[in-house]
């Protein structure tokens, strides 16, 4: 067991959020979903407070990445920022990045990393707010402040952020539009409520594209549904279509799932924001040549 007591100097602030500025996030995550932490010996949720004084117990030690760890070489990576000020960074994320450390991953190979390393002279420190998949491409809004972060956490949590995503399934989808509500795994376990809203942009011969919102943020939450319709994500190596995936991977050269947050929409500080990101020309090219007749 692993014991932490906040400092004198440290103000009230969320469990969750004092973890997350110790720790990695999927190592936070983690802890709540195994019920592994207690705070002055009581089991905590997230979004309890905690202060000076207060006693954490962490029952799931951290194990720090060594240096053998293989990963991508992201070092020289430069991320594409498509809006910035003194309390939002809003990047292109490429896909092939994780977001965060995590088994396998070392943090300066991470997107947090890679901006951590940018703004370590500013006195800055990035946090995320929301996620994508390592292979997923598109918008993604990381907070330079604790009292953004706090805002747009909630924000997120309560929907209110409007989540818009590219893909392309396996299979003709039959209806134009449609939602997918079905529950998923939460961060502790137990099954969630999560929603999926979609329509159709084009249907090709054994293929759909379609433009997906989501009301929910679960883990894989797009992933799992559409495989769960019995369409999944093309490329998808974990939930996919094994056997379309190696046929289409052989026609098109697409190495990853085509899954792309192409726009986020919120209000934040009496303004409102819209990002988009183009496709990708891995995904721009197969959308080109499916367009053209591949894939029959």
């Amino acid at each position: 067991m692993q014991e932490l007591v906040l400092p004198p100097d440290e103000s009230a602030k969320k469990l969750e959020n004092y973890l997350k500025k110790n720790f990695p996030v999927g190592y936070v995550r983690k802890l709540f979903r195994k019920n592994a932490i207690r705070v002055n010996g009581k089991r905590a949720k997230a979004d309890a407070l905690v202060k000076h004084g207060d006693r954490i117990q962490i029952f799931i030690p951290f194990e720090r990445q060594t240096a053998s760890v293989t990963s991508p070489k992201t070092h020289a990576v430069e991320l594409k920022i498509l809006f910035e000020d003194d309390q939002l960074l809003v990047i292109d994320k490429p896909a092939g990045i994780a977001v965060h450390e995590a088994q396998g991953i070392l943090k300066r190979h991470s997107v947090i990393g890679i901006v951590e390393a940018k703004y370590k002279n500013n006195e800055v420190l990035p946090r995320l707010v929301h996620r994508l998949d390592k292979d997923t491409s598109g918008v993604l809004l990381l907070v330079k402040t604790e009292k953004a972060e706090e805002a747009l956490e909630r924000l997120f949590k309560e929907g209110k952020a409007q989540k818009e995503y590219l893909c392309l399934v396996v299979g003709r989808l039959p209806q134009s539009e449609g939602k997918i509500d079905v529950p998923l795994p939460g961060r502790e376990g137990s099954a969630v409520r999560a929603v999926t809203r979609f329509r159709v942009v084009k249907r090709y011969s054994e293929t759909t594209l379609a433009r997906v919102n989501t009301d929910t943020g679960r883990m894989h939450q797009i992933r799992l549904h559409f495989a769960e319709l019995g369409y999944p994500i093309v490329m998808d190596e974990q939930h996919g279509d094994f056997g379309f995936n190696k046929r289409f991977r052989k026609e098109f050269g697409l190495k990853r799932q085509f899954l792309h947050a192409s726009k986020l929409a919120l209000n934040y500080g009496g303004k409102k924001y819209t990002w988009n990101a183009p496709l990708t020309p891995d995904l721009e090219q197969t959308v080109r040549r499916l367009s053209q007749g591949g894939n029959k």
